[in-house]
């Protein structure tokens, strides 16, 4: 699959593309609807299929003292891109220039004279262009003068209730694990290099691979049975993982730190992806450093019971 901004020129390759465009942080169940209609509709008529997608996200360019909310990573949407059938995957670098220009200008010059696209698939409430002064019947009325047809999709409902990511931020934060896993279709993941730590674990027998939260959004600070990836490798894991500040410990740091069940590798530098598969407890201050051993043999156990259990 090629990846490339909207300041790259447009692959020959892609030229005739009908692309599915949204955020698609996520890439949930409502999300995948689009880029399906988008990628058989470009397999209908023999062209290539491509999503885009923003990067920063809009939200974080005009309010950028908000607190970390992304659901995923642009590595992890192309990988979810290419497994979806997409040929491309287009990345709006959202910056000044982009945020300032008009809905009309975003067809016509982007989606039209530079992509070249063929039609356009987005969600209902799509909103693009500055003052969001783009919609979808903007987008059906300026594209059809450009030679792009467009279509929207309806939103996707579960249990009566649009599916979003509002809905899957709401999940996490409450630590309910199995419901972002059911909207997302896939366990909440959070992908990133393991850091050089305090090195606290390894002196009580849970050595642990530290990863930093970055623009992720912060589900319930607590204690996770969790399963990984390393991404260079392949290998699958699971273990235990502590996410929050570590309130034993001065001073608080935000991390994601998962222990691992039966490895001993060197995990240093390595990229590795960890599923938050179950929560556990909330975070906890303990008096004395066998009080914590003995709570984190406690965690170990129930995580892997939760995560060796058959699958309902």
């Amino acid at each position: 699959m090629i990846r490339l901004t909207h300041r790259d020129p447009m692959p020959e390759a892609l030229h005739g593309a009908i692309i599915a465009l949204g955020n698609f942080d996520g890439f949930h169940t409502g999300h995948q609807h689009v880029a399906r209609e988008a990628i058989d509709w470009a397999r209908a008529e023999g062209r290539p299929a491509v999503i885009a997608t923003f990067d920063p996200h809009p939200v974080r360019h005009f309010a950028p003292h908000v607190p970390p909310f992304r659901l995923s990573t642009l590595d992890q949407r192309e990988e979810w891109f290419a497994a979806a059938g997409a040929d491309g995957m287009l990345v709006f670098t959202f910056d000044d220039a982009l945020a300032g220009m008009t809905a009309q200008d975003f067809i016509g010059l982007l989606l039209g004279d530079h992509m070249r696209a063929a039609g356009v698939v987005t969600g209902e409430d799509f909103t693009f262009g500055k003052g969001r002064g783009g919609n979808v019947d903007v987008l059906r009325d300026v594209g059809a003068a450009h030679g792009i047809a467009a279509r929207a999709i309806s939103p996707v409902a579960d249990e009566g209730m649009t599916i979003s990511s509002s809905r899957i931020r709401d999940a996490l934060k409450a630590g309910d694990c199995g419901r972002a896993a059911e909207l997302l279709t896939r366990p909440f993941a959070i992908r990133g290099p393991v850091i050089h730590g305090d090195k606290v674990g390894r002196t009580i027998g849970y050595p642990t691979a530290n990863m930093e939260l970055g623009s992720y959004l912060r589900p319930r600070f607590g204690i996770y049975a969790v399963t990984a990836r390393v991404l260079d490798s392949g290998e699958e894991l699971i273990g235990a993982a502590n996410v929050g500040i570590r309130p034993t410990f001065d001073p608080p740091k935000e991390l994601l730190e998962p222990y691992f069940f039966d490895f001993s590798g060197d995990l240093y530098g390595r990229e590795i992806e960890v599923r938050l598969e179950h929560f556990l407890r909330p975070e906890a201050k303990f008096d004395s450093m066998d009080a914590l051993t003995a709570q984190m043999a406690q965690d170990c156990e129930e995580a892997r019971k939760l995560l060796s259990a058959p699958s309902q």
